[in-house]
C-alpha cells in the first residue's frame, strides 16, 4: 500500500507530486494519458507571480522559461468597461516585480513537469484511467479501468472531474455562456500588456503570447455560433468595436474555438482518506484568470500538509480538516470573486455603469487599495 496516490499528473497533480517527492512518503501518480502526450493540446495557461514562485521552488520555472515561446511575461493589465468610464491599470513596476504573471504553453509546462517527475523518483503510471475513489477508515482505494486497484493512506484527486469520489458531490451552475478563444495578431507589439474588458454581452480578455494575443471572448451560445461563421474581416471589425479605444489594431485571427462556461464546485473538497484539488475541487469562470492559480495554491498547501505529517497520520480526519480549514478562505474568495464579477458587469444601463466606473476609478486612484487588490490576484487570500 502506498502512502499517497495522486489521480491525475497534469499541471496541478504533477506540481503536488513534485512538491512531496522528497518527503520520504511513498507516492504514486496515476495519469490517463500516454507517456509524452497531453490531454488538452497546446492551449495557453495564465499564472500569477505567486504561481511562478511555486514553480521556482520546484526547480522547473527556469527549464520552462528556457524553451522558446513557452513563457510570455505580463508586465501590465489594463481593465476597463465598454460604453462607460472607469479604468484600472496594474503594472509590475508598481510592485517591484519582474512581471505580474505569465502566459505559458500548456504543452511546455507539462513536458517540464514530466521531466522533473522522471528525475524525482516518484512512481508515475501512464495510461491509468481512474473511474472512482473509495475512502475507508484505514485506506482509500482507486479503481482503475483494466488494472488492479491502487490503495493508499491518502488519495488526492487532481484529474478535473474524471473520477467519482465517495462522499463528495458536485454542484454545477451553468452560466448560459460560452468562451470563444482565438489567436489574434496586432499591428504593434503587445509589450506584455494584458487587457480585461467588460461588455454587456460578457467579459473579454487579451493575453499576450509570443507574437500575438490569446483572445477569450465570452458570449451567448447563439452569438458564438454566429461569430464562428464570420469572415476574418468581420470578426476583427466586431472585436475592434467591442474593445473601443483600448486596442483596435487587430490584423488577423486564427484558431477559433468555443467551450461552454460553468461553475462547478465539489462539496466537500475532502472526504474519508480523500482530498480534491484544482478543477476537481472547483472549476471557475475564466474571468480574471484565477482558476489555475487557485489550483496551484491547493497543491502547494496540500504538499506542506503532507510533508509535515507523520506517516501514521496521513489521510487522517484531523489532517484533512486542518487542510480544508487553511484553504477555505482562499477557495471561496476565488469562487465569489469570479462568480460575482460575471454578474456585476453583466448588468447593463447607466444606473449600473456609473457605480462600476466610480469603483474602477477609485481603485486606480488609491494606491493602498490597488496594492491590496493586486496582491490578492497574485497570491490569493489566506
Amino acid at each position: 500500500m502506498h502512502d499517497v496516490a495522486i489521480v491525475g499528473a497534469g499541471p496541478v497533480g504533477g506540481t503536488l507530486a513534485l512538491a512531496i517527492a522528497q518527503s520520504g512518503h511513498g507516492v504514486v501518480a496515476l495519469d490517463a494519458r500516454e507517456a509524452g502526450s497531453t490531454l488538452r493540446g497546446d492551449r495557453s495557461l495564465a499564472i500569477s507571480h505567486g504561481g511562478r514562485l511555486i514553480f521556482e521552488r520546484l526547480g522547473i520555472f527556469a527549464a520552462l522559461a528556457s524553451k522558446p515561446g513557452a513563457v510570455t511575461p505580463i508586465t501590465a493589465i489594463d481593465i476597463s468597461q465598454a460604453r462607460a468610464f472607469g479604468t484600472v491599470t496594474l503594472t509590475a513596476d508598481e510592485h517591484a516585480l519582474p512581471a505580474l504573471g505569465y502566459v505559458i504553453s500548456y504543452r511546455a509546462l507539462q513536458s517540464a513537469i514530466d521531466d522533473a517527475l522522471a528525475r524525482s523518483g516518484v512512481e508515475l503510471r501512464y495510461a491509468c484511467e481512474a473511474s472512482s475513489v473509495q475512502g475507508g477508515p484505514d485506506f482509500a482505494e482507486v479503481t482503475i479501468a483494466g488494472a488492479q486497484a491502487v490503495r493508499a493512506q491518502l488519495a488526492v484527486v487532481a484529474d478535473g472531474t474524471g473520477a467519482a469520489v465517495s462522499g463528495v458531490s458536485r454542484t454545477r451552475r451553468d452560466y448560459g455562456q460560452v468562451a470563444l478563444v482565438a489567436k489574434v495578431a496586432t499591428a504593434s507589439p503587445h509589450a506584455g500588456v494584458a487587457y480585461e474588458r467588460f461588455t454587456p454581452t460578457g467579459p473579454m480578455a487579451l493575453l499576450p503570447e509570443v507574437d500575438c494575443y490569446g483572445l477569450v471572448w465570452t458570449m451567448t451560445p447563439q452569438a458564438a455560433a454566429e461569430a464562428m461563421e464570420w469572415s476574418d474581416d468581420r470578426f476583427l471589425a466586431e472585436l475592434s468595436s467591442h474593445f473601443g479605444a483600448r486596442r483596435r489594431d487587430f490584423t488577423s485571427v486564427r484558431e477559433r474555438k468555443t467551450f461552454p462556461l460553468a461553475l462547478e464546485l465539489a462539496r466537500p473538497a475532502v472526504a474519508a482518506r480523500c482530498v480534491l484539488v484544482g478543477n476537481a475541487a472547483q472549476s471557475l469562470h475564466p474571468i480574471a484568470g484565477q482558476g489555475f492559480n487557485l489550483g496551484l495554491r491547493d497543491a502547494f498547501e496540500l504538499s506542506q500538509a503532507i510533508n509535515d505529517a507523520p506517516r501514521e497520520s496521513l489521510g487522517s480526519h484531523a489532517m484533512l480538516a486542518r487542510f480544508a480549514a487553511r484553504r477555505r478562505v482562499d477557495r471561496y474568495a476565488g469562487v465569489a470573486f469570479t462568480h460575482g464579477l460575471t454578474h456585476i458587469f453583466a448588468l447593463d444601463g447607466a444606473i449600473f455603469a456609473w457605480p462600476r466606473g466610480l469603483a474602477l476609478a477609485a481603485l486606480d486612484a488609491l494606491p493602498f487599495a490597488k496594492r491590496a487588490f493586486t496582491r490578492a490576484m497574485l497570491f490569493g487570500l489566506s
